[in-house]
C-alpha cells in the first residue's frame, strides 16, 4: 500500500498544471453548475466563504479538536525514539565528514578494524564487523580500488586471503579517528565529565538488555565489566542508606 501511495504521489508530481490540460479534460459546465449548487446547500444561509456543515449522516468525534500548526509524532516521548533520532543525526554528521576522505558511512569501520588488528582474514573481518562474508568482501574490493587496502593470499593456502591497510589507508585511519573525536565533542557539547560517563554507561546497559533478550551470541557490549562494577557498588551502598 505504501509503495502504491508513493507511485501515485510521483505521478501527481509529474502531472501537468491545470492550464496545460486539454479542453476535453475540463469538467462540463453542467457539472460545474451542479457542484456549485451542492456547495450552496451545505453552506450556512447568507454565507459565501463560511465553514461547511457536516454532511448528513456523518458524526463528529466528541472532544476532537484540530489545533493549527500542531503535529504529534507517535512515540516521540520515548527513550527509543530519542535514541534513534540522535543516532541518525550522528551518522549523518559523520557521513558528511567522511565524504571528504572519499569514504562512505560504514567503510570507516573496516578501516578502523584493520588499523587496530594490522592484518585480518576475510572471515575474521566479517566476524568483527558482524556482517556476512560477501558483504565484507564487497567492501574490501571497493577500498582496494581506492588504494586503501591490499589483499594477499595465505602462503601455502591460496583459499585464505589476508587484508591489510596500505600507507594511504593508514593515513585515512588517522583522519577517521580525528573525525570521531570531533563529532563526539559536537555530540556532547554542554555535558560535563560526569554526565558523559553516566550517559555512556546507561547506553551500554540498554544495549546489553537487548543483546540478552535477542540471544545474540558474541554480541557482548563493550564496558560490561564497568557496568557490573557500578551495579555492585550501588548494591553495597543501598543497605547503608
Amino acid at each position: 500500500m505504501q509503495a502504491a501511495d508513493e507511485r501515485t504521489e510521483a505521478v501527481l508530481d509529474r502531472a501537468p498544471s491545470p492550464a496545460g490540460l486539454s479542453p476535453s479534460l475540463h469538467l462540463p459546465k453542467a457539472t460545474e453548475r451542479t457542484m456549485s449548487k451542492s456547495d450552496k446547500r451545505i453552506r450556512p444561509p447568507g454565507s459565501k466563504n463560511g465553514p461547511e456543515k457536516t454532511a448528513p449522516g456523518s458524526k463528529s468525534v466528541p472532544g476532537s479538536k484540530s489545533v493549527p500548526g500542531s503535529k504529534s509524532v507517535p512515540g516521540s516521548k520515548s527513550v527509543g525514539w530519542a535514541l534513534v533520532q540522535a543516532a541518525r543525526l550522528h551518522r549523518s554528521r559523520v557521513g558528511d565528514r567522511l565524504a571528504a576522505l572519499d569514504l562512505f558511512a560504514g567503510q570507516e569501520q573496516v578501516v578502523q578494524a584493520l588499523a587496530a588488528s594490522g592484518t585480518m582474514t576475510m572471515g575474521d573481518l566479517a566476524a568483527t564487523l558482524r556482517v556476512r562474508p560477501p558483504t565484507a568482501s564487497k567492501t574490501i574490493s571497493r577500498l582496494a580500488a581506492l588504494g586503501f587496502v591490499e589483499r594477499r593470499a595465505e602462503a601455502g593456502d591460496g583459499r585464505i586471503v589476508r587484508v591489510r591497510l596500505t600507507e594511504m589507508g593508514l593515513a585515512k585511519a588517522e583522519a577517521i579517528e580525528r573525525i570521531g573525536d570531533e563529532v563526539e565533542a559536537e555530540l556532547l557539547a554542554g555535558f560535563d565529565g560526569k554526565e558523559r560517563r553516566r550517559l555512556r554507561k546507561l547506553l551500554r546497559k540498554a544495549a546489553r538488555n537487548l543483546a540478552e533478550i535477542s540471544g545474540a551470541l558474541g554480541h557482548e557490549v563493550e564496558g560490561d565489566a564497568e557496568i557490573d562494577e557500578d551495579e555492585a557498588d550501588a548494591d553495597a551502598i543501598a543497605p547503608a542508606l
